[in-house]
């Protein structure tokens, strides 16, 4: 195999894809020369200042606007604000030439064919051979785009169709041509796995690919079953969101995100290139739909689509629904049914998916439609779009945010009884399939000594995934090697010695099960391990502290109780920093209050590049005080500079706690001080996550490791930091920018911080700390203040932000 390395890329165009892929590929140290077309007019500004057309300000125009208005979007697209500086704009006119330097050209132009077709000529020009061509189509034939091109042109092209926003959602499909080369296909599905982080499906070149033609033909089958139903748009919603495991937008909220606009054209493009697909009739737009589209109300890019956002006579705002046989807009109706209520405790998806295709309701009866046709159709469209079962089921779950693929529901649901169902409907059903049930297979995947197989069609046996065994998959191996359970937590065997600590509440909130676990799996480890990795498959490491019980014990005024608890959570993070074995914890998603408190106190932290990571109980009332203030002090002590401490990192510290900051990203965690710089480690692909911290445990076990001894020699200022803190937060309350409660935390917050009242800065010991931390949480879980927050979170249903 030829050596790559990608170094430099051009991004052409720089749309709403074109400079999100740009922001991407500089998210992870990769230079861009992003390019776009030059105006060929003035606006009012560029008139006004007497520029010319071929004056660089103007002929940069589009490109850099385009990139400014990315870099301002929400989400952000970019990991850290720095990264954008690794992004160089231009335009074909003049800066064409450059990509003569680059590596890997990405053509993002408008889906015109003739228009690609004109810039690939461009492109001929200046590229140098062997370099990477790629298209990112979602939808034109790939094999189109190289007419009249190059042999060498050919043989490195092939389309690259990321998902939007392209640093979120995950999916990276690969579609060749049958002239690209072998090695460049192989380099391109590990690239985007391992540097950007992607799941990377191989399609073959069929209208939209996999995950498109899949995901439209299921929103196009609902938007018919709707009407037919009579189902609201609200109703919809709600069965086809969280229930069934995918984004909390569900379908019409997602429709208006994405545009419906977008969602037309693509069935627009199957109408016309599918002809033999059996379902194609679903490919023309019910009439409510068409009409949504003619009155451009296509969503969020015009203000309105199957939701409206309004301002109401009292200031405040109200979001409508539309009402989908008036098409007018209406105050939104709870959407209640008794199959969603039977399925609400069942946080298995696969047992939930058993209870809401039963249901006897109006919402089982949509259950049923909506699952049987998908699964035909899937089963149908095999050999056209992909070979292989786990290509569909990857790109629905990379592409639309899908916790199961579709052949992973249907084995959820039961593989013989979907068979029979469907064919009491009369549905068409592919050969291969009957095949496979008449040799007796009773699912699309089983796992087998740890590994997760999936039914191979072309020999009738059952293979690895490839590219699974690169990762760690808790699931895959829980009825194999698991060592140790209870009922918040469960110790692995991840083989070489390394056990993971899996939590498994709701949303992985801490309580003494966990610590429980934490415990039980580091005395395991010290006893016949060699290391511990803390970390899980599900959508977050830990949302925090069980708050509802510390309500709870508050509310009663059971103080004894809140310090045990409080003692027993320290205990435990200390014990995770002074284990006999390295602890290396592997954060993703939300990583807040004790999450974030576990992390700090780890030999090592391997966080996801999407690591929410944050110390937020000021936002309750609260401060940390299960090590997080501690650790803070500590960490403050160890960056003296000439045996002093600054009073701007007493300051910088102070406010990461006090203003309940959250990276939105594991590089901003860096900056805020929770991630240690050249230290800890951030991996883009999440699947590979406990595999690299099983890694960085072996690493460390293999350098020596030895058990740390407690710290008695933290540095705080005392009296002259107490002072800074004191007269901030006076000066806060006095200019009315914060309350008398929120001055009261910010005092005891600065206390720990500080070391207490101490005269002179002065060397103490973590355990003092740890005390200081405990007593001003006890005295603030008294105050009226926290508990009114504490009771408003819990009631909001908002995430449990310590």
């Amino acid at each position: 195999m030829i050596k790559r390395t990608i170094r430099k890329v051009a991004v052409l165009g720089s749309g709403v894809m074109g400079s999100r892929i740009a922001c991407h590929f500089a998210n992870i140290g990769v230079e861009v020369l992003l390019l776009d077309i030059a105006p060929n007019q003035l606006n009012e500004a560029e008139t006004a200042k007497k520029l010319l057309l071929d004056s660089p300000e103007v002929k940069n125009r589009i490109v850099n606007d385009a990139l400014a208005f990315a870099l301002k979007s929400s989400p952000s697209p970019v990991y850290h604000v720095n990264v954008a500086k690794l992004i160089k704009t231009g335009n074909f006119t003049d800066d064409m030439p450059k990509i003569a330097a680059v590596d890997w050209i990405i053509e993002v132009v408008v889906e015109r064919v003739d228009i690609k077709q004109q810039i690939f000529e461009q492109v001929e020009k200046f590229r140098k051979p062997g370099t990477l061509i790629t298209s990112n189509t979602s939808g034109i034939p790939i094999h189109l785009m190289t007419e009249g091109r190059s042999e060498d042109f050919a043989a490195h092209f092939c389309g690259t169709h990321f998902f939007n926003p392209p640093r979120y959602l995950r999916l990276l499909e690969i579609i060749p041509t049958p002239k690209t080369n072998s090695e460049v296909i192989d380099f391109l599905m590990h690239y985007g796995d391992l540097y950007l982080g992607k799941t990377t499906v191989l399609c073959k070149d069929t209208p939209a690919f996999i995950a498109n033609r899949i995901g439209v033909f299921s929103i196009l089958a609902l938007f018919h079953a709707v009407k037919k139903m009579n189902f609201t748009v609200e109703e919809v919603d709600k069965l086809t969101g969280p229930a069934l495991g995918r984004p909390k937008s569900a379908t019409f909220r997602t429709t208006d995100v994405v545009g419906l606009d977008t969602l037309v054209n693509v069935a627009k493009g199957l109408k016309a290139n599918c002809l033999n697909d059996e379902r194609k009739e679903l490919f023309d737009l019910p009439d409510y739909v068409s009409k949504i589209n003619e009155n451009k109300w296509l969503g969020d890019k015009t203000g309105q689509g199957f939701y409206k956002k309004v301002k109401l006579e009292n200031g405040k705002s109200e979001i409508l629904a539309l009402d989908l046989n008036t098409l007018e807009y209406r105050t939104q109706q709870k959407a209640k049914f008794a199959t969603l209520e039977a399925a609400k405790p069942i946080e298995k998806l696969s047992e939930r998916y058993k209870v809401l295709i039963k249901g006897k309701d109006k919402a089982g009866e949509f259950y049923r439609e909506m699952f049987y046709g998908l699964f035909a159709y899937v089963a149908n469209r095999i050999p056209e779009i992909s070979d292989n079962i786990y290509q569909i089921d990857e790109a629905m779950k990379a592409g639309f945010g899908w916790e199961a693929g579709p052949f992973e529901s249907w084995d959820f649901i039961g593989f013989n009884e979907a068979i029979s169902a469907m064919e009491t409907e009369n549905a068409s059903l592919p050969v291969w399939l009957k095949e496979m049930q008449a040799a007796g297979n009773q699912s699309f995947y089983k796992i087998e000594n740890g590994k997760k197989l999936c039914y191979d069609i072309a020999s009738k046996t059952y293979k690895s995934i490839p590219g699974y065994e690169d990762f760690i998959i808790l699931d895959n191996i829980r009825s194999s090697k698991t060592v140790w359970k209870n009922a918040g937590a469960t110790v692995f065997d991840l083989g070489d010695g390394v056990l993971n600590l899996e939590f498994h509440t709701k949303m992985n909130s801490i309580g003494t099960e966990v610590l429980q676990g934490i415990q039980k799996a580091i005395e395991i480890g010290e006893k016949d391990f060699r290391g511990l990795v803390i970390g899980n498959d599900g959508p977050n490491f830990s949302a925090g502290a069980n708050l509802a019980m510390v309500f709870m014990m508050a509310v009663e005024q059971e103080w004894e109780e809140i310090d045990f608890s409080i003692r027993a959570f320290q205990n435990t993070v200390m014990r995770i920093r002074y284990s006999g074995i390295p602890v290396v914890t592997a954060p993703h998603g939300l990583t807040l209050g004790g999450g974030c408190e576990m992390n700090l106190h780890a030999d090592k932290v391997v966080a996801a590049a999407e690591t929410y990571i944050g110390l937020v109980e000021f936002g309750v009332g609260l401060i940390p005080a299960g090590g997080g203030s501690k650790e803070f002090a500590l960490r403050l002590s160890d960056n003296f500079k000439d045996g002093e401490i600054l009073l701007p990192s007493l300051r910088e510290k102070f406010l990461t706690i006090g203003q309940a900051k959250v990276s939105t990203s594991a590089a901003e965690a860096f900056d805020l001080g929770i991630l240690r710089k050249g230290h800890d480690v951030v991996v883009l692909n999440q699947n590979r996550l406990i595999a690299e911290a099983k890694r960085a445990v072996l690493e460390i076990a293999d350098a020596g490791y030895t058990k740390p001894v407690m710290r008695k020699d933290v540095k705080v200022l005392g009296r002259s930091g107490l002072g800074m803190v004191y007269a901030g937060a006076n000066t806060m309350f006095s200019g009315h920018y914060i309350s008398e409660h929120d001055k009261k935390i910010s005092e005891k917050l600065g206390y720990v911080l500080c070391g207490g009242d101490l005269s002179a800065p002065t060397e103490v010991s973590e355990q003092y700390l740890l005390d200081l931390e405990r007593e001003a949480f006890l005295s603030l879980c008294g105050e009226k203040k926290t508990l009114e927050r504490i009771q408003s979170i819990l009631t909001s249903g908002k995430v449990l932000r310590n």
